[in-house]
């Protein structure tokens, strides 16, 4: 069940005048105030910066990685409720690189186990947790581009182990529990002129915990990037992509969904470019924000996606018209998959089956990843992930489990 921010407000005390269990003990909470997962982007103000695929390329993009002020207490009983007031001096404070696993910073011990919980002990009713959760305290100031002032403002953090709590000018804006997608949080009931002070609260275990039992290093914090993001009140909300194969693997069969939000009038619109640079597909439709706009169409011969041919369309989304429109970009490949019986039976009659990609027979070859390193742990450069990439091509391997 969703709580929003008022239900919690006012279900906080029963009638016997009891406080509510925090989100983080509390197995029927995993987000307060969180917007809906989507596909992670971020929008443009020009088709030539959608173009690079690089969010630093997009005024609508702000990075805060880096250095930030930084408290560690190893149970969250000794956390003063002040940790969270932006008048509270943190001079004294220490500073963490983030992204980078606190453990690996020199606060708390990284355990190591495999398919056991690392917290002990288990009680025999789940989702109870240790008396002494471990907390870390993040603190940074950031100021919103004046360009924003008409856009909605969000906060994205891209990762982060295991219940997070989000401040804004010593206001909380929600909680999320779900370590490894985008926690995003619309700000701009929170935000003031001029310097803002963001604190996140991150509890080293939470009812999430007890999904997050996997054979790897248990290590905590904020392990993927922190940025704000902004769009127009009338944008795309996400997006769909269907690109498959006809029955005879020749021509391509692409639908193209793109869900709105706010309520203004707008164009939405889009292009599929081959690799030549030709336009192989297009269209518009006038829309209102929150409507779903489909478009569909068929590619003749078309380049097909495969492993050993990796061939790729490019998808351009915008919606909106003039300085204030918008745009998308996205990778589209044309690939069709498929499980098909074969004559040959197993030991009880029944028949095997095999995986066709564009109607060929592939098998398997996969290993388990888990993004770690060393020295930040579980957060990971785009140079790592490409270094693993390229080694399990050069070993044949064509799937992998995260």
């Amino acid at each position: 069940m969703k709580r929003t921010l008022m239900s919690v407000v006012m279900l906080g005390f029963s009638a016997a005048g009891l406080c509510q269990t925090p989100y983080w003990q509390d197995v029927s909470t995993v987000e307060v105030n969180r917007e809906a997962p989507r596909t992670e982007f971020v929008t443009y103000t020009s088709e030539e910066k959608a173009l690079t695929r690089d969010f630093s390329s997009s005024e609508n993009y702000q990075l805060l990685n880096g250095n930030w002020k930084f408290l560690y207490y190893d149970s969250y009983k000794d956390v003063p409720a002040s940790v969270t007031d932006p008048a509270t001096d943190d001079s004294s404070w220490n500073e963490i690189k983030v992204p980078g696993n606190w453990e690996l910073q020199g606060y708390g011990t990284a355990i190591y186990v495999n398919h056991p919980y690392e917290f002990s002990p288990v009680n025999p009713q789940p989702p109870q947790l240790p008396e002494a959760t471990p907390v870390g305290v993040y603190r940074r100031t950031f100021t919103v581009d004046g360009a924003w002032a008409d856009k909605d403002i969000f906060l994205n953090i891209a990762g982060a182990k295991s219940g997070v709590y989000v401040y804004v000018n010593g206001r909380e804006v929600g909680y999320s529990e779900d370590s490894k997608d985008v926690a995003q949080f619309r700000l701009n009931d929170y935000l003031k002129d001029g310097e803002n002070t963001l604190v996140l609260k991150i509890y080293r275990w939470s009812t999430g915990s007890y999904l997050e039992c996997q054979d790897f290093w248990r290590i905590s914090g904020i392990e993927r990037d922190v940025y704000l993001s902004a769009q127009a009140r009338t944008s795309i909300r996400d997006f769909d992509v269907v690109s498959t194969l006809d029955d005879t693997y020749t021509d391509g069969l692409f639908s193209l969904k793109v869900m709105t939000t706010g309520s203004g009038a707008c164009e939405v619109a889009y292009k599929l470019v081959d690799a030549a640079g030709k336009t192989v597909l297009s269209g518009s439709k006038e829309a209102q924000g929150g409507d779903e706009v489909l478009f569909t169409g068929e590619i003749a011969d078309v380049k097909k996606w495969s492993a050993e041919e990796p061939n790729l369309y490019r998808l351009m989304m915008s919606i909106g018209s003039g300085a204030a429109k918008e745009y998308v970009p996205f990778n589209v490949g044309f690939r069709r998959f498929e499980i098909v019986p074969i004559e040959e039976k197993d030991a009880s009659g029944r028949n095997y089956t095999v995986l066709l990609v564009n109607g060929e027979p592939v098998k398997f070859k996969g290993v388990n990843v888990h993004e770690h390193n060393e020295y930040t742990g579980h957060y990971v450069s785009e140079e790592d992930l490409r270094h693993d990439l390229e080694i399990m091509r050069q070993n044949n391997i064509n799937a992998v489990r995260t």
